[in-house]
């Protein structure tokens, strides 16, 4: 027992001192294996787990480098700051393996950032912690003194936890004359132990025998125990029982009935008499649990099974057997009974998540594992061969990474869009005949990542609204659709002031942005007007509305609305005066009277101007007089224009053009008619409800004669000689007569200033022409409609348009009034070429002549006639 206690306290310095770590990949499997001693200190370094796994320093630590629980006590650790693998704890290979060799433990390692598993293979090695122990510290044996030298008398040997070596026991017994030890060993690796006679026995003699029997290790240094052994020789029975077989062996199905008979031994006993009655018991070496799992009929020496085999519980029974006779003293036989366990697949596979990454982003890349799965069968042989796969198919599936252990990993790429969530079943199934099989279901969720931009229900969005609009009114609502969730699908609305986002406003306001009349609603994408339309200044709006989504990083769509405004009938006609007439001269235009509620006309306004005509006595019937002009700022119906005579009722010798305004003799001209005419004219367009204006025109009946001459004095005051411009006829011969009489009186004005008209000249060949020429004051919006003369204004170049807009064809041109020859002063306003470009030639003389005061206005007019003439 000294020799024991020294020994184990001497076994730590030789393992200490030669332990090796051992440390390498299994570059086929990826697999780390080490080796350590049991009964290592906790602290003891294992292996530099994280260099061998390839990381660099603080990355193991960083990226939680651990251990995955498998169910058993590991006794080691990853250290999270070198990450070492440690022993944590006591490491008992008998505890951890039993009688296993060699003792591996699995390990499955973890590392996040990205997952990835490593397994390590950890062997404890066995070390010579523990001695051989016999069942009982004492045996007895009675042998009779008749037994002859030779007889053999089986001994329990002693059992040692290691394993290899270390439990390789040699016995050796104390030194006596009359027994010797028989140590044998057979195939199957059980021993065989008994006490041998060399001398026959005198009880007389001596009665009781005392011998120690010591069991020694393989181990270095070697363990000890002993067992005393105390053997009585007894007198008479001196044959014992015999088996026809030292081993029997048996199989039986895991499983089996309780009741089964497994065997049935035979022993004979050659005494005679009460000697020769045997019966079978266990030995007292068989085990309480042999015991309980067998029965054995002590008569008939049946044994039956009374427990339920398990073949992974044990595979092998080992049943100790004794036949012993009823002499006196009683003799034995012994034998033994090898049972093996066979494996029926009654075991199914069985699935655990040892990990599980949800939910996986909808762009994870093909490959990323989801889950680590480890999969067992208790069962052995083709009863344990697993095979697993993962339903549905598509979009996962599984690789094996080590035996046992799958993982779950991203085949297909994710649309969050299509699927959201995955109901994925991991199934398993043996290669037993029935094959058993397991599942596990996963819920797969996936998460929404921005990759999908706002979609416009429409690419172009065609809107009308009137004119004269709300502010604040509702004119559309756009809706663009983002199958994203939560923020990335959460669309906002704005107008995008790009390449569309600005139009054309009234002339002179220059260009202004789309976000000046209009505004989106940035949650609901309505459309709102900022302020009321004006078609006159506005027709076509067209803008771009930007949806985003509060992504990251965000993404947009476009639409593009086209906002066409629609015209009311919000403007009356507007009478324009005659093309160089002047308020002083007395060619007035009349104030225009707006009627919006109804068509008929309620009478002049009080205080309107009056248009003055000439005609001369006996014209024909259809000579045009003069000629209405007005325009209506509207377009379309609503500024379609007609002319009608309100006054006077009843039939009189003049007549207006319904579309054209001309005001024309309705029949030949005679005395009976009277001097002078007053002619109420409502202008009305075709909007609904209409709205009208009224012009008053006073026409003068004159002679032939007179009519030439204020024909020559209105051309001198307004500078035009066309008919249709004054719009005033007289007979034709009447015409060419005035035009002679006024030709030599201008060719002598003509003379006498030749000299400073071409001063003048040279003058304005170097001074910048000017499109039109104003006098004070806005400019006139003089442009020809299709019942207008416009082919006169083509030939002289007449520059006919509006400072304030563009041209309308729509609009009507005035016939040229004749009023009554205007005061000088009337040429110091500058009014006299309102409205008209002149050639620089003929404005430059006419506006000297006035500004100097060298002739009154007929003599001025009819030079420029003269020069127009001369010029064109």
């Amino acid at each position: 027992m000294e020799d024991r206690g020294y020994m184990a306290t001497m076994r730590w310095g030789p393992v200490l001192r030669v332990l090796v770590l051992q440390a390498a990949w299994a570059l086929a499997g990826g697999q780390v294996r080490y080796s350590v001693p049991e009964e290592a200190k906790a602290g003891t370094v294992v292996g530099r787990l994280a260099q061998d796994l390839g990381l660099e320093a603080g990355e193991a630590e960083a990226r939680r480098l651990r251990l995955v629980a498998q169910g058993r006590r590991a006794s080691v650790e990853v250290s999270g700051a070198s990450g070492a693998l440690l022993v944590s704890s006591r490491l008992d290979r008998e505890e951890l393996c039993g009688k296993s060799a060699p003792c591996a433990l699995r390990l499955e390692v973890l590392l996040e950032r990205p997952l990835r598993v490593f397994h390590v293979q950890l062997e404890v090695t066995d070390i010579n912690d523990n001695a051989p122990i016999f069942r009982v510290d004492e045996e007895t044996l009675n042998i009779a003194e008749s037994s002859l030298p030779g007889s053999r008398f089986p001994l329990e040997g002693a059992s040692d936890a290691d394993i290899g070596a270390n439990a390789q026991l040699s016995y050796a017994l104390s030194p006596s004359e009359y027994f010797t030890l028989d140590h044998q060993g057979n195939n199957d690796q059980s021993e065989s132990l008994g006490l041998i006679l060399t001398k026959a026995l005198d009880r007389e003699t001596i009665s009781v025998h005392r011998l120690v029997l010591t069991a020694t290790d393989g181990g270095r240094p070697s363990l000890t125990g002993t067992m005393e052994l105390v053997i009585s020789v007894l007198d008479a029975n001196d044959n014992a029982p015999q088996f026809n077989q030292s081993v029997y062996k048996v199989k039986a199905l895991e499983g089996s009935e309780l009741g089964t008979l497994l065997v049935t031994l035979s022993a004979t006993d050659p005494d005679e008499g009460i000697n020769s009655d045997i019966i079978y018991l266990f030995s007292k070496r068989a085990s309480t649990k042999v015991k309980e799992m067998f029965s054995i009929d002590e008569n008939k020496g049946e044994i039956r099974l009374q427990g339920k085999l398990d073949y992974e519980e044990m595979d092998s029974y080992e049943i100790p057997v004794e036949a012993r006779d009823k002499g006196s003293p009683p003799l034995s036989g012994h034998c033994k009974v090898v049972l093996e366990v066979l494996d029926v697949n009654d075991n199914a596979p069985e699935v655990w998540v040892t990990s599980l990454s949800v939910p996986v982003p909808e762009d994870a890349s093909v490959g990323t594992v989801v889950a680590l799965l480890s999969v067992s069968d208790r069962d052995s042989g083709a009863n344990g061969r697993v095979r697993c796969w993962v339903w549905p198919a598509a979009p996962f599936g599984l690789e094996a990474t080590f035996a046992g252990s799958y993982s779950l990993v991203l085949r297909e790429a994710l649309d969050r869009e299509r699927v959201s969530e995955y109901e994925v079943e991991v199934r398993a199934e043996d290669g037993g005949a029935p094959a058993l099989g397991a599942r596990r279901g996963l819920r797969v969720p996936v998460s929404d990542v921005n990759d999908n931009a706002p979609l416009f229900a429409q690419a172009v969005y065609t809107v009308l609204a009137r004119e004269n609009n709300a502010a604040g009114a509702e004119l559309a609502r756009l809706w663009a659709r983002d199958p994203d969730e939560a923020g990335n699908g959460r669309v906002s609305y704005s107008v995008w002031e790009g390449a569309a986002g600005g139009v054309g406003a009234a002339a002179g306001s220059g260009w202004r942005a789309a976000s000046s009349y209009v505004s989106v609603d940035a949650e609901s994408g309505r459309v709102w007007a900022l302020q009321p339309l004006d078609y006159e200044e506005l027709q076509v709006l067209q803008f771009e509305v930007r949806a985003v989504d509060a992504g990251e990083p965000p993404l947009c769509g476009n639409a593009t609305v086209q906002l066409f405004v629609l015209d009311e009938n919000d403007n009356a006609p507007a009478l324009l005066p005659p093309a160089g007439s002047a308020p002083e001269a007395g060619a007035v235009a009349a104030e225009a009277a707006s009627a919006s509620s109804s068509s008929s006309f309620v009478g002049p306004v009080s205080g309107s101007g009056t248009l003055w005509a000439w005609a001369a006595w006996g014209a024909p019937a259809g000579q045009v007089v003069a000629k209405i002009r007005a325009v209506d700022a509207d377009s379309g119906y609503n500024a379609w224009l007609r002319y009608e005579l309100w006054e006077p009722r009843a039939k009189g010798p003049f007549r207006v053009g319904l579309y054209s305004g001309e005001v024309s003799t309705a029949r030949p001209l005679d005395e009976a008619d009277g001097a002078r005419h007053t002619l109420l004219i409502v202008v009305r367009d075709h909007g609904e409800p209409a709205r009208s204006a009224t012009a008053t025109l006073s026409v003068s009946l004159l002679e032939a004669n007179e009519a030439a001459l204020a024909v020559g004095s209105s051309s001198a005051s307004s500078g035009s000689g066309s008919r249709s411009a004054l719009g005033v006829d007289v007979g034709g011969a009447a015409a060419s007569a005035a035009t002679n009489v006024w030709l030599v009186v201008a060719i002598c004005a003509v003379s006498s200033l030749f000299l400073l008209a071409l001063v003048l000249y040279g003058a304005s060949r170097w001074a910048p022409r000017a499109a039109v020429l104003s006098g004070p004051g806005p400019t006139t919006l003089v442009c020809a409609s299709e019942v207008g003369s416009w082919s006169y204004s083509q030939r002289h170049s007449r520059s006919l348009c509006v400072a304030d807009g563009a041209a309308k064809s729509d609009l009507m041109v005035f016939s040229p009034n004749f009023p009554p020859p205007p005061p000088g002063p009337a040429a110091e306003n500058g009014t006299a070429g309102k409205g008209l470009s002149l050639s620089p030639l003929a404005s430059g003389v006419v506006r000297v002549f006035e500004n100097f005061h060298f002739f009154p206005s007929v003599f001025g007019g009819a030079v420029y006639f003269v020069f127009e003439s001369l010029i064109y």
